[in-house]
């Protein structure tokens, strides 16, 4: 009986041989989310939300550091501001959920359920904004979106209602606008890499890919284990389109009136869907140490004899241990194994264990959830050894996901590479004309997307490596979630 519920709460498909299906037995049996009666949406469970709430922990220090302040604006957007910026709405027209009844009640005017906030952030900002004191105007909200339009959804990697941050600022000079975009595009590198530990190739989005209605758009790419590419986020020029459309206007020094320039920029829950498929083994969920909420669990091991003994030793150790949150795994009802086994599952970074035995030899025994690799450790230099090896296992979780991605990009020349590249789930990066035309055929014949266009790249005299026209710059393509 006990050995049928083992089987039911582990993973029953390896990770290799069926990424899909370990992906959705790993959420669902991790207890990060569930699915529910509404197509499309899901549940975000606590040992999910744990995560996001770290991660808004970590970014809100971030940009409040910067001077930006949260805010919240209504879910509901009248359509006749939807309907402002042409582009804008054109490119999210296939994706709004409308509500036009309120009871029996016909409404006078739609409203937009928000795919993302620009035009209602930016009534207010016309009225808010009337001078050059009033700006930098530098506002975040954390809120959930909906966007309707997909056929295959996906827990947390594509949904249609999810959580997110959206910034919008607004800015005195073009100058300051570009250098606020891009100074959110490195704080989110920061995020993704250093507390994530997921590598990201950093650029901008062609033409085609951009978001609707901005000048350009930086983004941040991934690759996950399923070959596919995975945007981890967005960082939005707008240039002065939204503040045409919307009139926001300021008075400069000298009394002349002018445009404001802005951005706009956003993370989703995404995110943890990335972190499931980069680190995840065949055991179950790896949370990275510094994205974790409990960064160790403790497990007694004993007898009738010891019981009282080691537990006191272990409840010792969560207090000496306050700083990483560890959890006391004390539950009668379950053996020690069924405990590793589930703390395996859950992803939580560092187990120690602890039994009569090593009370005796004053010691502990450190298991890595990274490489199941097990440390002996002095009772008395444990707080040491346990930072030293949660950063070990940070760094490591990093340093295999970045040769993941160096192992699967490869270089391309012409179109049989490419395509070679591609149909074998590679990200592929080459010489690209970067004319929309290309792109498109590119697109129909191998399904792979232009993810990005990286910064910093000397231009050269090259020929694209699809169509043979000139390029410029070397892209990223590969197919996409």
């Amino acid at each position: 009986m006990v050995e049928d519920a083992k089987k039911q709460l582990g993973i029953t498909v390896k990770k290799e041989e069926n990424i899909s299906e370990w992906y959705s037995q790993v959420i669902q049996k991790a207890k990060f989310a569930d699915y529910t009666s509404v197509s499309g949406c899901m549940v975000i469970r606590p040992n999910a939300y744990a995560i996001w709430e770290k991660i808004q922990e970590i970014f809100n220090k971030k940009i409040k550091r910067l001077g930006h302040k949260n805010v919240y604006f209504p879910l509901f957007i009248p359509e006749h501001l939807f309907d402002k910026e042409k582009e804008h709405v054109e490119g999210f027209e296939p994706e709004v959920a409308w509500v036009e009844r309120a009871g029996a009640k016909k409404l006078e005017e739609r409203l937009a359920v928000r795919p993302t906030s620009e035009t209602i952030f930016y009534e207010s900002y016309a009225k808010w904004i009337r001078s050059h004191r009033d700006l930098p105007l530098l506002l975040n909200q954390w809120c959930s979106v909906v966007r309707w339009e997909f056929k295959h959804p996906k827990p947390f990697l594509r949904t249609r209602e999810f959580l997110w941050q959206e910034g919008h600022t607004a800015h005195a000079t073009r100058e300051e606008a570009e250098k606020e975009a891009l100074t959110i595009l490195k704080e989110y590198i920061d995020l993704i890499e250093n507390y994530l530990a997921i590598p990201v190739v950093a650029g901008k989005k062609t033409e085609l890919e951009k978001f609707p209605g901005a000048e350009y758009t930086f983004t941040m790419e991934a690759l996950m284990p399923s070959g596919r590419a995975l945007q981890m986020g967005t960082s939005h020029f707008l240039g002065q389109n939204f503040a045409k459309a919307f009139g926001i206007k300021f008075l400069d020094a000298n009394g002349k009136k002018k445009y404001v320039w802005q951005t706009s920029w956003g993370i989703s829950t995404r995110l943890i869907g990335a972190m499931v498929l980069v680190h995840g083994d065949d055991k179950g969920a790896i949370i990275p140490p510094k994205i974790a909420e409990n960064k160790l669990v403790i497990v007694p091991i004993y007898f009738a004899d010891s019981k009282k003994k080691v537990l006191e030793k272990c409840r010792e150790l969560a207090k000496r241990l306050a700083e990483f949150s560890p959890i006391v795994d004390d539950r009668e009802q379950y053996t020690p194994g069924w405990k590793f086994n589930e703390w395996e599952l859950y992803g939580i970074p560092l187990r120690i264990e602890l039994g009569p035995k090593d009370l005796q030899k004053k010691q502990a025994v450190l298991v890595r959830r990274d490489n199941n690799e097990k440390i002996v450790v002095p009772l008395s230099e444990i707080e040491g050894k346990v930072k030293e090896t949660l950063e070990t296992i940070q760094k490591a979780l990093f340093e295999k996901a970045k040769k993941f991605l160096q192992e699967n990009t490869v270089e391309v020349n012409n179109r049989e590479e490419f395509l070679k590249a591609i149909k074998a789930g590679k990200m592929a990066y080459g010489y690209f004309c970067e004319t929309p035309k290309c792109e498109k055929a590119i697109k129909k014949q191998s399904a792979a997307t232009n993810r990005v266009i990286p910064l910093d790249q000397k231009e050269a005299d090259a020929k694209c490596f699809f169509c043979g026209k000139p390029a410029k710059r070397k892209s990223y393509f590969a197919r996409a979630y």
